[in-house]
């Protein structure tokens, strides 16, 4: 069966390149009709945040990711927290201790920066924690028996490397990357065991695939140089036929094309790059739900950040994604976070939500601004709207007007397109308007036009002007279906207003 995880660090908000990543996940475990498991990888204690674990739980959520095994879910490949699995860790570094695929170390930090900087004085170009290295440091293979114990009696600074053997070549296959080589001199003896008792990632990490039965690995290219590590901790362990496949996915890049998407180019480039609002105390990072993107047009956009499936289809529904998607189409090459594609996806899809189902959606945030609209109102504003905007807070940005009446005009339009001599033809217009018994927009379209060609006035002299006292802006729908929507006697005083307003620019 096919077993994935999605493994996040509780030390701040998920960021978007973590939710394409449990996407990913989540897209093959349905496709093959496997599991997608949330692990929550805590033994950084140090660097912990309150919050964050609900914090991913809430995101995959709004994604409509919904994990089969997790932390409140539960599963048979329980506990879903490493800092509740410390017992099970202890017991593999001890195996590799004893077999002497690891060793004690107790070098202080300050010990370790003089190491690297004494190595860097005398020309060498790595100062990598290694087979050339380790027999001048303080650890179990340079010191007596009793001085190492001596040092396990104190317990004080008492870490657990891997051992690793120099002249090896370590290999496996990457679904994405093909045949990936590393030649063990390249690597350094990384810390497995912590002082606080608790495993590094490389040793949880091994030890919960190896035990949750995962079968492929899906995560960023950031880790493919440490995957040497885990393959070398899986032989070291026996594990050598439990290997899961690895898929090691390009980096989310910067919109300009070069380095790595962070989480602080938010706010640099005036886009989210979290799923949802973070909030940090004394700031609050917006997210992409709150900025205004449906989540399965989030779905959509990341799942495009790195694949396609061979066609020219943009638009895939999460059933399709699950269908069409594949670890071996997924590029090498990093993707760019190109947010007004995402932009555009999402206006897909507000295009073709029904009107009901919009009203529903944006029936909080017009309520926060201090609107009642009806249900039916507010369905007819969003087919009037929705192809005009990409973005849920754009409906009430862009269409205030149908809410409360213009304070602001067009002035530089009104200026230039308002004749004092078509002031008589502009009430006329008002008075026509107030007299139709049939207030549709086909009926007022109708009317009006045929008052202007009766009159022989141009279209360009009327209905810009029409528009601006109507709305206050030349931006918007049809006018005469908003006129429609807005009333009769709502848009006969918009209209007076209006040219009162205009009259005395």
């Amino acid at each position: 069966m096919v077993r994935v995880r999605f493994a996040p660090s509780p030390t701040g908000p998920l960021h978007i390149g973590g939710v394409r990543t449990a996407l990913y996940d989540y897209l093959l475990a349905k496709q093959q009709g496997g599991k997608f498991i949330l692990r929550i990888e805590d033994t950084d204690q140090k660097r912990y945040v309150e919050g964050a674990e609900q914090y991913v739980i809430d995101s995959l959520r709004w994604m409509g990711i919904e994990p089969d095994e997790g932390p409140g879910i539960g599963g048979d490949y329980g506990p879903y927290r490493q800092s509740e699995r410390s017992e099970l860790y202890q017991k593999y570094v001890q195996q590799l201790l004893d077999q002497g695929h690891a060793y004690y170390a107790f070098d202080t930090s300050e010990e370790l920066d003089a190491m690297r900087t004494r190595k860097e004085a005398e020309g060498v170009v790595s100062q990598k924690y290694d087979a050339s290295i380790r027999l001048e440091m303080k650890n179990s293979l340079s010191l007596s028996k009793e001085k190492v114990q001596q040092y396990l009696d104190k317990n004080e600074n008492v870490t657990v490397r891997m051992k690793i053997t120099p002249g090896e070549v370590i290999s496996f296959r990457d679904i994405v990357r093909d045949k990936v080589e590393f030649r063990s001199e390249e690597l350094d003896d990384k810390i497995i065991m912590k002082a606080s008792g608790l495993p590094t990632y490389h040793m949880a990490n091994v030890v919960d695939d190896k035990h949750m039965e995962i079968s492929h690995v899906i995560r960023g290219e950031e880790w493919l140089s440490s995957t040497a590590h885990h393959v070398l901790l899986y032989r070291a362990l026996g594990w050598e036929d439990h290997i899961p496949q690895f898929a090691h996915i390009p980096l989310l890049l910067k919109p300009v094309g070069k380095g790595k998407l962070g989480k602080r180019d938010g706010a640099k480039f005036g886009f989210p790059v979290f799923p949802k609002n973070w909030d940090a105390g004394e700031e609050v990072y917006e997210g992409l739900a709150e900025y205004g993107i449906l989540p399965e047009a989030a779905m959509n956009f990341l799942a495009f950040l790195g694949w396609n499936p061979g066609t020219d289809q943009e638009i895939l529904s999460e059933a399709e994604l699950v269908k069409q998607f594949s670890l071996e189409r997924v590029n090498k090459s990093g993707a760019r976070f190109d947010i007004e594609k995402g932009k555009w996806y999402n206006q897909q899809y507000i295009i073709s939500k029904s009107d009901e189902d919009l009203a529903e959606l944006i029936m909080p945030m017009v309520h926060k601004a201090g609107y009642e609209p009806s249900p039916e109102f507010l369905s007819s504003f969003c087919r009037l709207m929705k192809e005009r905007v990409e973005l849920l807070p754009e409906f009430l940005s862009h269409g205030r007007f149908f809410f409360e009446r213009p304070t602001v005009y067009d002035d530089k339009t009104a200026k230039k397109k308002y004749k004092t001599e078509n002031h008589e033809h502009f009430l006329a217009i008002q008075n026509l308007v107030e007299g139709l018994d049939d207030f549709s927009g086909e009926n007022i379209q109708a009317a009006v036009k045929e008052y202007i060609q009766s009159n022989e006035l141009s279209f360009g002299a009327i209905l810009p002007i029409l528009r601006i006292v109507v709305t206050g802006t030349m931006q918007g729908p049809d006018i005469f279906e908003t006129m429609a929507l807005l009333g009769k006697s709502e848009t006969a005083d918009r209209i007076s207003a209006g040219l009162t307003y205009i009259s005395q620019l």
